[in-house]
């Protein structure tokens, strides 16, 4: 599963990362494989803006999650700190720690100008060899005359987490195909894009010593209740909140009383249209179908489900039912 944090109106920050610790505890007793942080910035309805900080705190209350990012949005940071933090949680939690390395800054363009303390862009070309570096300083393999090799990132070497490469569209796909790494596509807001970069990745795999396979997956925004009828009803915040993120006016999740007040445009209505791509909404019967038909027509190996509702009990009801539609399989 994928937790973006969501600030719900009327509740605070702090709110939100009690709810994510209890959300872990409780999937993980579900049975759920993954648990995933994403990182946003600037964002006032979103509290994962440092997911290695909340990958240890999930970490540390349970005992069996995979506990990863989905992602860390590499253009934002230096390797060598990236390797550092995520090295330490492999150290700490062995075996356990996914890292999702995202290519967007994840944010506004002033911000991500924050964050690199740079107002240089950086290009399509930066990417690979930031991953190049991210690489070395995990398993020390810098050549013999480059600088970096007299550095070592303690305690990175010798503490690798399983790496995958997350995307949106087709480059992602591509370099994660070149360099043989696991893929994790973002149907959830990229839903048009999906075969075409699932089928890129799989054309242009290449076997390494991380996998022999293609391996991919893909997230998918998913919410359940006992009918389709509250399901629906139980979605519209979400779409409002998408509604004001697109318009440039992100806030705090908003409340069913937030949805009937809101004048919903034209153009509301044809983001939402554009939005339900990604989207399963409905009863445990209608979710089982329509998830039943993704996994056949995408062919992944796995499914990370994101749910957000304004009420928490709402959303652990809805990652309850999904749990029990896969544990009947």
């Amino acid at each position: 599963m994928l937790d973006l944090v969501p600030i719900a109106s009327g509740s605070t920050s702090g709110d939100a990362l009690r709810n994510t610790l209890d959300l872990a505890r409780r999937v993980e007793r579900l049975g759920y494989h993954r648990y995933w942080l994403a990182e946003h910035h600037n964002m006032p309805g979103i509290a994962s803006s440092a997911p290695a900080v909340l990958i240890g705190h999930v970490a540390d209350v349970t005992s069996r999650l995979r506990v990863g990012s989905g992602g860390v949005m590499l253009p934002n940071h230096p390797p060598l700190v990236v390797a550092e933090q995520f090295g330490m949680l492999e150290a700490l939690h062995p075996g356990r720690i996914d890292l999702g390395i995202g290519r967007a800054p994840g944010t506004d363009p002033l911000t991500a100008q924050t964050l690199r303390r740079s107002t240089a862009q950086l290009s399509e070309d930066d990417f690979p060899e930031q991953l190049w570096e991210l690489f070395g300083f995990f398993n020390g393999s810098f050549p013999a005359d480059h600088p970096y090799r007299n550095i070592t990132a303690v305690p990175a070497h010798g503490n690798q987490p399983e790496v995958w490469l997350l995307g949106s569209s087709g480059y992602s796909a591509q370099v994660a195909g070149l360099l043989g790494l696991p893929f994790a596509f973002a149907h959830h807001f990229s839903s048009v894009n999906t075969i075409p970069a699932l089928a890129l990745y799989r054309d242009r795999f290449r076997p390494s010593q991380r996998l022999e396979k293609p391996y991919s997956m893909i997230a998918v925004s998913v919410i359940c209740a006992p009918s389709d009828e509250e399901a629906q009803s139980l979605a519209e915040p979400a779409g409002l909140s998408f509604i004001r993120l697109r318009s440039g006016r992100p806030g705090l999740f908003p409340s069913p009383a937030d949805v009937a007040a809101h004048q919903y445009s034209e153009a509301d209505r044809a983001l939402l249209r554009e939005r339900a791509g990604g989207m399963v909404v409905g009863s445990p019967d209608t979710v089982r179908r329509k998830l039943g038909e993704l996994i056949e027509k995408t062919a992944v190996d796995e499914l990370m489900i994101t749910t957000t509702t304004f009420q928490h009990a709402d959303r652990l009801r809805s990652y309850e039912l999904v749990a029990g539609l896969f544990s009947a399989r």
